[in-house]
């Protein structure tokens, strides 16, 4: 016998009950009928969209929830519907998994492992369950499972116990760099733990900051990947297990396609593109207007502005001054004609004359500074935000990563947007993200990747004037920021001269409060500057410790 499954890696819009239960309706439809699934599943949390947050608090959730569940009931038969979804039962929350055929909900299974680090926030939610979810599917005993349960060994180990032949896994597993192979390791791990199959499920699509990719896949009882869905595209893909009563592993699933992996630069391109057009479309921006400078950040961001929604709802604004060079004008216009947006030059010298003026009298005895240059991005903010106003379109931010990390940047200035596809990326990456994106197509000068970074807000000004060569700074913020490494620490790979580590992370600490002010955007590390990582603004903690 074959029992034919189909995973459902679906885009889910957080908070719409009624339309995500809709999508769960048609695909299991579609998988029964032309698919001819005996089973679908589908990710966890599903039907509100993943993560909801505090929409789980509402009062509102539990008739919302029941109405969907009915839903389904009624309008799906012939096909077991393998589904997550929040459910409270005897007064406390679950993260359920339930399984509906035939007008019935046949099982429920509680969650049992539940996150609490980096971006999970379970235990605010949720209580912990703590029964293995058991039930005969075309006489297979099949095992449920969620996301963080199959990160330890006790929950399949339990359902194992109990009977299980077949584990279903449902997963929201956020993107991040190392988390596609992560995930292949863990699922040989557990299958070889217990000799069983796994059939592991996963979100896709993007929300705020986060981003999922996708990359369902299924390790036979050996640990062996057999089936794995393609990365970051949604869609139904079904794998044969064949079940052979007279085996001692009775579960077998078919060799089927294994999509190709993709290399860091590939996937974390991917990654932002998902990323800026689910936000994008999702909040019903008409488009992206974003300032275009003809340096690489720029350049980088509105090549995925572009393919993330097309070239015909992007438009780039070059805002010279007196320091902008001729070579940046024509990098910015050439680039902008690569992509074929709507390109629009609009000098700001005269803004910023009116702005010194006004502010004449207040400055008189003070010699320039930064002040000044901040005065050149922040009028650029101005401009940006009144084509947003009047066009209704999102400005996208283009800072990096290195640069919020260290404070490289103006409040109010080049920081205002509504979202950033750069703001987990360093710029070391984000030379070999246009690279990437080169090979797929030229649109960015080559001239614009070679030459040396500058925010052109003084003459003749370099990124490296004030900051360490990039090769440095990155690796010192990935060890602080990503690792959590003290400044002994990291002076004792003596890599790196103790004033520039100690002036690199006082620089990250004081720079807090911009960041709590900086646009979302894309998470594309293991730890990135939102939701899993939260500093004190105001602190004494002493750097060397």
């Amino acid at each position: 016998m074959t029992l034919r499954v189909a995973m459902a890696q679906l885009d889910m819009l957080v908070g719409d009950i009624a339309k995500n239960t809709q999508s769960v309706i048609d695909a299991a439809n579609k998988a029964r009928d032309n698919e001819h699934a005996d089973v679908i599943v589908f990710p966890e949390l599903t039907l509100t969209g993943y993560p909801p947050e505090d929409l789980l608090l509402r009062p509102s959730l539990d008739p919302r929830i029941e109405s969907a569940l009915q839903r389904i009931l009624q309008e799906v038969h012939d096909i077991y519907v393998v589904v997550g979804y929040p459910r409270r039962i005897d007064g406390e929350l679950f993260n359920c998994a339930g399984v509906i055929y035939q007008g019935a909900l046949l099982a429920e299974y509680a969650k049992q492992k539940l996150p609490n680090f980096l971006v999970f926030d379970d235990k605010r939610y949720f209580s912990e369950g703590c029964d293995a979810g058991i039930l005969d599917i075309k006489g297979v005993k099949v095992g449920l499972s969620i996301c963080e349960d199959i990160w330890h060994p006790e929950p399949i180990a339990q359902a194992k116990a109990a009977g299980a032949e077949l584990i279903l896994n449902l997963n929201a597993s956020p993107y991040h760099i190392e988390k596609m192979g992560e995930r292949e390791a863990l699922l040989h791990q557990r299958a070889t733990q217990v000799s069983l199959p796994i059939v592991y499920v996963n979100y896709m699509g993007a929300q705020d900051e986060l981003v999922y990719e996708g990359g369902s896949f299924v390790v036979n009882a050996k640990g062996e990947k057999v089936y794995q869905a393609p990365w970051f595209e949604s869609g139904l893909y079904c794998v044969d297990l064949i079940v052979d009563d007279s085996q001692p592993n009775k579960v077998e699933p078919v060799a089927g396609n294994i999509a190709p992996a993709l290399d860091v630069e590939a996937s974390v391109y991917q990654a932002m593109v998902l990323g800026l057009r689910d936000y994008i479309e999702k909040n019903r921006f008409k488009g992206i207007v974003l300032g275009l400078s003809g340096g690489i950040d720029s350049a980088l961001s509105l090549a995925v502005a572009v393919d993330a929604i097309g070239a015909e709802r992007v438009q780039a604004v070059m805002m010279p001054y007196t320091y902008t060079s001729s070579i940046s004008l024509h990098d910015a216009e050439e680039e902008a004609n690569l992509l074929g947006v709507k390109y629009s030059v609009l000098p700001i010298e005269p803004m910023v004359s009116a702005f010194t003026d006004v502010l004449s009298p207040e400055f008189e005895g003070y010699a320039k500074d930064t002040t000044e240059e901040n005065l050149q991005a922040r009028t650029r903010g101005v401009v940006l935000m009144a084509i947003s106003n009047k066009k209704g379109l999102m400005v996208l931010t283009t800072g990096n990563k290195s640069e919020m990390a260290v404070g490289y940047a103006t409040l109010y200035g080049d920081m205002v947007g509504g979202y950033s596809v750069l703001k987990d990326v360093f710029k070391t990456l984000v030379f070999k993200l246009c690279r990437y994106r080169n090979t797929l197509g030229y649109v960015i000068p080559e001239r614009v990747i070679t030459r040396p970074p500058s925010a052109e807000l003084a003459p003749d000004q370099k990124d490296e004037d004030s900051l360490p060569s990039y090769d440095i700074l990155d690796e010192i913020l990935r060890l602080y920021i990503e690792q959590d490494w003290s400044a002994e620490a990291i002076l004792a790979t003596k890599k790196f001269d103790r004033d520039t580590v100690y002036r690199v992370l006082r620089l990250v600490d004081v720079n807090e409060y911009k960041r709590r002010q900086a646009p979302t955007g894309v998470r594309v590390t293991g730890r990135g500057f939102g939701r899993d990582r939260r500093y004190p603004i105001t602190n004494g903690w002493h750097i060397g410790g």
